[in-house]
């Protein structure tokens, strides 16, 4: 069971916005990140290339139609554009077009459909599809559930260098899931996907060296950890952080710290709720107002993504 809520924490399937744009965005360096009217030239510039059937531009295209970039938002309009790229081999149009088709988002829901698409984009080499494809087989989900697919598609992923898919690998590796149990390699997963950014390989290093699995244990190491995962909103490593900050381990002793890192775990966790009651016995008043103050600028600088 903790294997599945380990894995499933990465595979839940969020709306587009989370799902699809993000990704995509950074994946491909489209124009969205550009300014408004350099977008709307791209878009145009996009257009011309498409119509005469440049995949890449139609792909370009579709891209700026789901982002808005240039061009009305319009997810049916982009799915539109994905598909006569996807229809030409295009890996990123084919991930793309299986984001959609697994969100139901300009397109009808489909995981069969999802699958198919990740399935050509991934045996072209395409990191993102491949653990699209291995999280589908894991849950079931347009294809039969088959975990040795799953490790076969992370482990590919993970190979190309996809930080979701090298936390996954190095889940599999410290429970010894479909794999031998290793704990130095689960330790080089978890270090992989940690330094490219993500956050619950962040943690899992973090509590690597808090425990000192494979490792020696190193509380300022494991704080380093855990603060970067903090940082993305990791609500585990948020409540272990504050814990830290209220006895002095790791980090130097500041309760009002401490105070913010329960405060902003506790939306999530009843673990945190209960730390930050049992601190307010022993702050005083003026900690637990900096908490707090601190809680809220910290959430001011970090607005929450579209869910």
């Amino acid at each position: 069971m903790r294997l599945c809520h380990c894995l499933f924490r990465r595979v839940r399937i969020a709306p587009l916005t989370c799902l699809v744009i993000a990704a995509l965005i950074f994946q491909a360096c489209c124009a969205a990140t550009q300014q408004t009217e350099q977008s709307e030239d791209s878009a145009k510039a996009a257009r011309t290339k498409a119509e005469a059937g440049d995949a890449a531009a139609q792909f370009r295209l579709g891209l700026q139609y789901l982002t808005g970039a240039g061009v009305p938002g319009d997810p049916k309009t982009a799915a539109t554009w994905f598909q006569k790229a996807a229809d030409q081999g295009n890996a990123d149009a084919q991930n793309a077009l299986g984001a959609l088709y697994e969100a139901g988002e300009g397109v009808p829901e489909d995981k069969g459909e999802a699958a198919k698409w990740f399935r050509k984009s991934a045996e072209q080499g395409y990191a993102a599809a491949q653990y699209r494809l291995g999280r589908l087989y894991l849950i079931g989900a347009g294809v039969p559930k088959d975990w040795k697919e799953t490790e076969r598609w992370y482990r590919k992923s993970a190979e190309g260098g996809y930080p979701d898919a090298e936390y996954a690998l190095g889940v599999f590796y410290k429970t010894g899931f479909q794999v031998p149990k290793d704990q130095m390699q689960a330790l080089d997963w978890f270090r992989k996907a940690a330094e490219e950014g993500n956050a619950d390989a962040q943690f899992s290093l973090g509590d690597a060296y808090f425990k000192g699995q494979g490792v020696k244990v190193d509380l300022k190491e494991a704080a380093n950890w855990y603060i970067k995962a903090s940082e993305q909103g990791n609500a585990d490593a948020q409540t272990i952080l504050g814990v830290m900050y209220s006895l002095g381990k790791g980090v130097p002793k500041d309760n009002a710290k401490a105070y913010m890192w329960e405060n902003l775990a506790a939306v999530s966790s009843e673990q945190a709720r209960s730390m930050r009651e049992n601190f307010e016995k022993f702050m005083t008043p003026a900690e637990i107002t900096e908490g707090q103050r601190l809680a809220s600028e910290w959430l001011g600088a970090h607005p929450k993504s579209d869910e």
